[in-house]
C-alpha cells in the first residue's frame, strides 16, 4: 500500500512539473515567436524598402502612399511622448496623494468607498474612456479654449483619468506593505503623522511608488483606442495643447487596415509597431532595474 502511494505521489509530482515546465517553456516561445515577427515586419523598411533609419527616426513627412514613399515617425514619437509624459505629470501627484489618504489618513473611508471606486475604473473599458472623451471633454475643450477641441490637451486628460487608478492601487499596496515598525519607531521619536509620511513612508515606499508611475506610464505609452478618439489624429507635431496630432498607436489602428501587406506604407505601420515593442521592452526592464532596489533601507 506504501509502495502504491509512494509511485502515485511521485507520477503526480512528475506530472506537476511536466505541465509547470511546459508552460513557461511554450510562454518563452510566444514571446521569442512574437519579436520574430513583428521584427521581421518592421526591419522591411529599412532592408526592402531602403529607407534610411535616420529618415524614418527623425523626419516628420508622413506621405506612405507617395510613388517615393515618406515614413517619417518623427510625429507620432512626439506625440506619444508628450500625451504619456503630461498625463503622467498629472496623474502621478494624485495617484499618490489618493493611495497615502486611502492608506494613512483616512482607511475606513479607504476600504469603503476609495478601493472600490479605483477597482471600478480599472475594469471600465477604454472605448468608454474614448466616448465620455469625445462627448464632453472634447466639445467643453472647444467652447472655452477654442479650435476643434480635438486636440492634445483631450487626449492629456483621458490618458490622466485611465492611469490614475494603476498608480493608485500599486502606491496603496506598497505603502501598506511598509512594516509596523518603521511607522512605531517614527512617531516615537516625536514625529507628527504628516512628518512620518513625508520622511520615513514615503522614501520607504519609493521603489514601489516608481514602479508604479512607470505602469501608468506604460499603459499610457501604449493606450490606443482612447487616445485615438480625441486627439485629431493628425501626423504633425503639434504645436500647443490644443492642436490635433497623433501617437504611435492611433496610426497604426487607424492606417493597418487600408494597406496591402508587403507595400512601404505596410512596412513602415510594422516599424512603429516594432519601435512600440521595443519600448515596452524597455519600460519592463525599468521596473525590474527600480524593483532591484528594494523597499526599504
Amino acid at each position: 500500500m506504501d509502495k502504491r502511494y509512494e509511485v502515485a505521489r511521485k507520477r503526480q509530482d512528475m506530472l506537476g512539473k511536466v505541465i509547470v515546465f511546459s508552460s513557461a517553456v511554450l510562454l518563452i516561445v510566444l514571446v521569442i515567436s512574437l519579436f520574430y515577427f513583428v521584427a521581421s515586419k518592421g526591419l522591411s523598411t529599412f532592408i526592402v524598402n531602403k529607407i534610411p533609419l535616420k529618415e524614418f527616426l527623425f523626419s516628420a513627412e508622413w506621405r506612405p502612399d507617395r510613388e517615393v514613399p515618406q515614413v517619417g515617425a518623427l510625429p507620432f514619437i512626439v506625440g506619444s511622448v508628450l500625451v504619456s509624459i503630461f498625463a503622467i505629470l498629472i496623474s502621478a501627484p494624485l495617484g499618490v496623494s489618493s493611495a497615502i489618504f486611502m492608506v494613512e489618513i483616512s482607511k475606513k473611508m479607504g476600504q469603503k468607498i476609495l478601493q472600490p471606486a479605483i477597482e471600478i475604473f480599472v475594469g471600465i473599458p477604454s472605448v468608454v474612456y474614448g466616448w465620455l472623451g469625445l462627448s464632453v471633454l472634447v466639445p467643453f475643450i472647444s467652447k472655452h479654449f477654442g479650435g476643434l477641441g480635438f486636440s492634445l490637451l483631450a487626449g492629456i486628460l483621458v490618458l490622466a483619468i485611465m492611469t490614475l487608478p494603476t498608480i493608485t492601487s500599486v502606491s496603496a499596496d506598497t505603502i501598506r506593505s511598509l512594516p509596523v515598525e518603521i511607522r512605531e519607531a517614527s512617531y516615537a521619536l516625536g514625529a507628527t503623522r504628516w512628518q512620518t509620511i513625508r520622511h520615513v513612508l514615503i522614501p520607504a515606499a519609493k521603489p514601489g511608488i516608481l514602479t508604479a508611475i512607470i505602469l501608468g506610464l506604460a499603459r499610457a505609452f501604449g493606450e490606443a483606442l482612447a487616445v485615438q478618439m480625441v486627439i485629431g489624429n493628425r501626423p504633425v507635431i503639434p504645436k500647443s495643447f490644443l492642436e490635433p496630432m497623433s501617437t504611435i498607436t492611433s496610426i497604426i489602428t487607424m492606417e493597418m487596415g487600408n494597406t496591402v501587406m508587403g507595400t512601404a506604407w505596410n512596412n513602415a505601420l510594422w516599424s512603429l509597431a516594432l519601435l512600440l515593442l521595443i519600448i515596452s521592452f524597455f519600460f519592463i526592464i525599468l521596473i525590474r532595474l527600480v524593483g532591484r532596489r528594494g523597499m526599504y533601507r
